[in-house]
Parts: C-alpha cells; structure tokens; sequence
C-alpha cells in the first residue's frame, strides 16, 4: 500500500473511533446539541495526536545475572535479575534442599509420617 493509502485508512479508523465514543458517551450523558460538533472535534483531534505519538521500541529480552540452573543452591537462591544470593525467601522456605532435610529428619524423628498399626 502507499502512503496515501494508509493515511486514508487511517483516517477512516480515527473517524470510526470517533464516531464510537461519541456515541457511548452521548447515549450515557445529557449533552446539549450544540455541544455535538465540539465534542466530536474535540475526541478526533485528541485521537488523531495519539496517533503522531511514536511507538516505544520494544525492549530486548532480560537476561538473568546467572544461568537459571545455577541460580539454586543447597543454602540459597541466585536473584535472576541483580545476582545477589539470598539465604531466605519465606515462601521458598521447602525449596532449600538442606532445610527440606532437616524438616524430614525433624518430622522422622518425632515420628510423623509414620503408618498407624
């Protein structure tokens, strides 16, 4: 397509758009007629510098600060995005292999997990 083309295809969804939201909201508000025209002018140039506005270029993926799989250690979590090891995350707490173990060694103990006889 050419320019032209596009610019009228363009113009053609702004007046669309226009004409949809100044439907909706003259069917929900009490305007006055003579107040239409400004409305509607007003929706379209305000659509139409939306439009002019430039796109925001899309941002290249995030890259985590180590590898995801030597982000898990016996005692501690990697933070994918600074790298900093964190010994606890409270709602991680059952991920630490080591405290995992010595929930099982504490619960074995005292002899939870055990079948009724």
């Amino acid at each position: 397509m050419t320019d032209a083309e596009n610019s009228v295809l363009d113009r053609d969804e702004l007046l669309q758009m226009t004409v949809d939201i100044v439907s909706a909201y003259v069917s929900n508000n009490a305007i006055a007629s003579a107040q239409i025209p400004e409305l509607i002018s007003t929706i379209f140039n305000s659509l139409d510098d939306l439009r002019e506005v430039e796109t925001v270029e899309e941002e290249e993926p995030l890259k985590p600060a180590v590898p995801i799989r030597k982000s898990i250690g016996d005692d501690y979590i990697i933070c994918l995005e600074d790298g900093k090891k964190l010994k606890m995350l409270k709602r991680h707490l059952l991920f630490f292999l080591n405290y995992a173990k010595q929930r099982s060694q504490f619960a074995k103990k005292i002899g939870l997990g055990r079948k009724a006889k």
